[in-house]
């Protein structure tokens, strides 16, 4: 609350304090999920948590940027870490590769990798250009099975918990509206579902953006707080 008594737009009283510890931050290794709408302020959560985790930082982007408009929104994205100890790498399909060169490296203490959504939507997209070339029509649902993307998944976050550096995924929350009209975009969202499932079941903690609020939906009991 101002002195007004209206809650402030920049601070609203009910966000919490992003330097505060999550859990698994103790464990070197921890996994977080940041998921939500679009715009809802998920990226810029997780990169003020990042910074206050450590301060060798790596942002993994996964988008590809075929138009203006996705460039003017990658260079806002590049412009908010820009001079805060942030290193990027771009990956559009090999994660679970990438986390592993990190963990070659050893230089990093936080990474921050957005977004698992445009990841899927690459993976799909690669399955369906490859049918469609093999066999000259269009693809099926058969081109991505939702095991296919579990298991790519899985592997990713065994690659994330591997490193030596605490991990935040940030993903879209796609099914909470309509039903696609078409084919292929419901197949999308079926994908994007089944991943975040699978992650959010292996992250140490899970947080839902709202209008820019995070609120924790799941939060795994640190070594300490567990410890009987």
């Amino acid at each position: 609350m101002n002195r007004t008594g209206q809650a402030s737009s920049e601070h609203p009283a009910s966000v919490p304090n992003p330097s505060l510890p999550l859990a698994g931050q103790s464990n070197p290794s921890a996994l977080h999920l940041i998921t939500g709408g679009s715009r809802s302020g998920k990226s810029e959560h997780a990169r003020r948590l990042a910074e206050a985790a450590g301060e060798r930082r790596l942002f993994i982007a996964t988008a590809l940027v075929p138009d203006e408009e996705m460039r003017q929104r990658v260079a806002r994205h590049r412009a908010a870490r820009r001079g805060a100890g942030w290193e990027t790498w771009e990956e559009e399909q090999d994660l679970a590769g990438a986390f592993g060169r990190i963990g070659e490296q050893g230089q990093y203490d936080v990474v921050v990798c957005d977004c698992l959504t445009l990841w899927v939507n690459n993976l799909l997209y690669a399955a369906t250009r490859n049918r469609t070339t093999r066999h000259g029509a269009a693809l099926g649902e058969e081109a991505l099975e939702e095991d296919e993307i579990a298991a790519r998944a899985r592997e990713l976050c065994a690659a994330a918990r591997a490193i030596p550096a605490q991990v935040f995924f940030v993903t879209n929350e796609v099914g909470l509206g309509i039903v696609p009209a078409d084919a292929l975009s419901r197949r999308f969202r079926d994908l994007a579902g089944r991943c975040n499932q699978v992650v959010a079941a292996l992250a140490d903690s899970v947080t839902f953006m709202v209008s820019g609020i995070p609120i924790v939906i799941s939060r795994k009991p640190t070594p300490q707080s567990g410890a009987k």
